[in-house]
């Protein structure tokens, strides 16, 4: 098969996951060979506690919903397709900042 024939793409999405997860923030790390995103919700209010050393910390506590892993030459595309969604999103809805 030749790299330059063009691809068809036929994805099947299984049933469970249509409905998809709601994540409240993404964690992103990596090894040599892979980089893994952990997408986090909350499962109950942020509360005081104390770590290790005793130092008063505020405890968030959540729960992965979903990891994703990908090889490091697809982190490219998938910058370039959230920048192109979110600019998308922001000619649709309007910018806005970071915090709000």
């Amino acid at each position: 098969m030749s790299d330059e024939a063009p691809r068809h793409f036929e994805i099947d999405m299984p049933p469970k996951a249509v409905a998809g997860s709601y994540a409240d923030f993404a964690n992103v790390w990596h090894t040599p060979d892979v980089f893994v995103m952990d997408f986090v919700s909350l499962v109950r209010p942020p509360h005081e506690g104390t770590d290790a050393d005793g130092n008063t910390v505020t405890v968030v506590p959540g729960q992965v919903v979903q990891r994703v892993r990908i090889p490091p030459e697809q982190v490219f595309e998938l910058a370039k397709a959230l920048t192109q969604q979110l600019e998308f999103w922001e000619q649709e809805n309007g910018r806005r900042s970071g915090g709000d």
